[in-house]
């Protein structure tokens, strides 16, 4: 194991590295500059902008001026929050996104489950069509539908919950809903299919032959290994949910790590850009190392190797 995780942390390094490159390249070589605006800056003023975001130097000194605050750990100045580090800036906006992205992962993971579990039990019941119909309409509906849905039902037809914003738990409800549904849909779907597969086994058969109740049947022999392919899914699922839904930040105006991005990408704020890509990089990449790690667990057939 000690061996495999080493193997990972150098495969790490080398996708910071050439993810960092490619992002540098896109930002630094793309249309614009972040000290465009309405109000053109004095020449004097932009130049010693220029000088502090090292601007003034030549492209190949930038890149590992660029590339050696990566290794120390420092991603550079803001260039629209002047007044804030981008370290500073994903402390803020993480905090935000993490509790947003947990609670909407919490309740897919949760709802996908039983609801696809209970499909494969029931198969082609009465049950099994509902759950899959709404499964299949939670895949087709974009999130941002489902939360204009959502607003118009529950905060203005019946004013339950706030619309956008961000302050106390109730702030939480309806995007972790609408950031979550598409995942509970896929889950659903994919633990299902997982769940029919395994109770198809031999295993299955002779378990059901000793005597065993179907709920022990399913909840302690087919449930582990059925789950394997939702592990996959909630692999890179977690990562994407946790740093944040572009859209569903923007759409109930929650000043997250998605917010910010786009807000980066719109005043071309190339530093903190380029470190919240690199933040989900991170999290994908250790995400699908858990994934890994977790085979292990649920298959004692998995090794290392």
């Amino acid at each position: 194991m000690i061996l495999f995780l080493l193997k990972r942390a150098l495969w790490l390094v080398m996708t910071l590295w050439v993810v960092f490159t490619l992002t540098w390249v896109l930002a630094n070589f793309s249309p614009g500059s972040p000290f465009t605006s309405e109000r053109s800056f004095p020449p004097e003023i932009e130049a010693n902008l220029r000088k502090r975001y090292n601007l003034d130097k030549p492209d190949h000194i930038r890149y590992l001026y660029d590339l050696r605050s990566l290794v120390t750990g420092d991603l550079g100045v803001s260039t629209k929050q002047v007044d804030f580090t981008v370290n500073e800036l994903v402390a803020l906006c993480w905090p935000v996104s993490a509790a947003l992205g947990l609670l909407a992962l919490a309740w897919a993971a949760t709802v996908g489950m039983v609801a696809g579990v209970v499909s494969a039990a029931r198969r082609g019941s009465v049950a099994d069509r509902s759950l899959m119909a709404l499964a299949t309409i939670g895949i087709a509906l974009p999130n941002f539908v489902i939360a204009g849905f959502c607003i118009l039902l529950f905060s203005f037809l019946i004013p339950l919950l706030p619309p956008a914003g961000w302050g106390g738990p109730r702030y939480l409800v309806l995007p972790a809903f609408c950031l979550g549904a598409p995942y509970a849909a896929y889950v659903a779907r994919i633990a299902r299919t997982g769940m029919l597969d395994v109770l198809s086994q031999d295993y299955i058969r002779t378990a059901r032959a000793k005597g065993l109740s179907e709920g022990a049947v399913i909840l302690k022999h087919a449930l582990p290994t059925a789950m394997i392919p939702v592990v996959s899914f909630l692999g890179p699922a977690v990562a994407g949910i946790i740093t944040g839904s572009l859209v569903i930040e923007k759409v109930f105006a929650i000043p997250g790590i998605g917010y910010s991005f786009i807000q980066s990408a719109i005043d071309n704020d190339t530093p903190m850009a380029m470190g919240i890509v690199l933040l989900y990089t991170i999290l994908l990449f250790t995400m699908n190392t858990l994934v890994d790690v977790a085979y292990t667990w649920l298959d004692p057939r998995v090794r290392w190797d």
